[in-house]
């Protein structure tokens, strides 16, 4: 749109109460570079994200503020007000950067405009008020980089304690490890001995591979072992010590635990007195024990290198460090990582339920950013539910979009302070315990960087905060530069 060569008079500019208290010099210098624009119901204004080169004071009409949210603008404000601004509003600040619009303005009916170059504004500012432009840089700058270093030091202080949890989570497998190893060493050289004891020549070759096939069994059954009550389980082991009293075994009590661990019974033992001579019926069962035994003992560490594995790969699709900033995930991944980051966080009276919708498709993201979101949500919802609740991690499709909600049963958003929980440095908990920023933070690299949306919804006993990603159209191109 055009900008008539128009000027507002000076005493229509006094009537505005951004000039109602300049002189007579400093109104001259506005009339002398602001021109009146017209136009009309529907048009663009402004557009968010272009460069801003203008400064726009409304002398007539209604005008409505707008956000780009997923893609679409949202009207955010609407006013008729004489001399509401908007625009440039940040062109006197000393930055080398291109400044864009924040937003976006539209004409809702016809609108008559007065319209000041960006670097009019920024010049009368810094002539004008230059006490109050360094008030203004300090404050906005200050802001800006304790913003920055707070968000840092938040986001090292949860790096920090998830990796002190994730030692301790490591920590449990090794040990198990290395303990069963211990034990398993112990057994095997038990084995050895019990073996050398039965085939010391007073077993004939027959008797003697029949021994061996038990033993094959032995280990077949104790790896398919079914689960058992406890109350079947000490039924179990108190047949098994009769048995093994029956047939005088001494140690029975140490013995029929492991067995019945490795699902042997008494009809399975039976099988084992035709193959050795009474005297040698001790030691051959003890040698089975101890191939059980052997077998559970390497199903433990098995385990615990499989927790081992699957904790470091937690913590390396958590991290992101060894992957592309920017690439194609399953979001459930993600969100498994950073809840494996969270186990040692998470209260016993705390349940974590799982609601994922798996038909979801892959999209492009900042994966480690995506994983500090979660963080922050997640964080959040576990201290909101204390000692004991429902954490609820949910995946669906709403349009176009993921959506990711995370859900607690906790005390709720007061509604008074609802509105602000977006803003940086606010915070509801105790001096101490958050910095205002993890909300903040999120926000920005749902927005900002995903071009999607949060939204909260909260009541007593339930709050859901909602994460919308954009699922982009198979067909689009991709935008230079980005991974696609």
């Amino acid at each position: 749109m055009t900008v008539s060569g128009e000027r507002l008079a000076i005493e229509e500019l006094r009537t505005l109460f951004l000039f109602e208290s300049l002189d007579e010099e400093k109104l001259g210098y506005i009339h002398e570079h602001g021109r009146v624009q017209r136009l009309p119901a529907g048009a663009d204004i402004f557009v968010e994200g272009e460069e801003a080169n203008c400064f726009y004071v409304l002398l007539d009409g209604t005008v409505s503020l707008t956000r780009l949210v997923q893609g679409d603008r949202v009207e955010i404000s609407r006013t008729a007000q004489r001399g509401a601004y908007g625009g440039a509003t940040q062109s006197y600040l000393n930055e080398q950067r291109v400044q864009t619009y924040l937003n976006g303005m539209r004409a809702i009916s016809d609108v008559t405009l007065l319209v000041l170059p960006a670097e009019v504004i920024s010049t009368a500012m810094r002539r004008w008020f230059p006490m109050a432009m360094h008030l203004l840089d300090g404050l906005f700058l200050g802001m800006r980089t304790t913003q920055t270093v707070v968000g840092e030091r938040e986001r090292l202080l949860a790096l920090g304690s998830l990796s002190a949890g994730l030692t301790h989570e490591l920590n449990n497998p090794a040990a198990a490890a290395v303990r069963a190893t211990s034990v398993l060493r112990d057994r095997v050289a038990g084995m050895r001995h019990k073996l050398a004891m039965i085939a010391d020549g007073r077993l004939d070759g027959a008797k003697l591979q029949r021994l061996v096939e038990l033993q094959e069994a032995a280990v077949k059954q104790a790896a398919s072992a079914p689960a058992l009550t406890p109350l079947e389980t000490s039924d179990a082991e108190d047949a098994l010590s009769d048995w093994l009293d029956e047939h005088d075994i001494t140690g029975s009590w140490d013995l029929a635990p492991t067995l019945t661990a490795g699902g042997i019974d008494v009809a399975w033992l039976e099988q084992v007195t035709p193959a050795v001579r009474p005297e040698d019926l001790e030691p051959a069962i003890r040698w089975l024990t101890y191939t059980v035994e052997t077998e559970l003992l390497l199903g433990e560490i098995d385990d615990a290198l499989g927790r081992i594995t699957g904790l470091v790969g937690a913590a390396k699709q958590y991290s992101q460090l060894d992957r592309a900033p920017h690439r194609t995930v399953d979001v459930h991944d993600l969100l498994d990582a950073t809840l494996a980051m969270f186990n040692t966080k998470i209260r016993s009276g705390v349940r974590v339920v799982k609601e994922y919708d798996r038909g979801l498709p892959p999209i492009p993201v900042y994966a480690a950013e995506l994983n500090q979101v979660w963080t922050n949500l997640i964080d959040n919802a576990l201290y909101a539910i204390g000692e004991e609740g429902v954490l609820t991690v949910r995946t669906g499709r709403d349009a176009d979009s993921i959506t990711v909600d995370i859900v607690d049963t906790g005390p709720g958003i007061p509604a008074e302070v609802r509105s602000r929980i977006f803003e940086p440095f606010f915070t509801t908990k105790p001096i101490g315990d958050g910095t205002g920023l993890g909300l903040d933070i999120s926000y920005r690299i749902v927005v900002n960087k995903h071009h999607g949306d949060i939204r909260v919804d909260s009541e007593p006993g339930h709050t859901v905060i909602r994460v919308c990603l954009p699922i982009p159209d198979p067909d689009a191109v991709p935008e230079a530069g980005v991974a696609a």
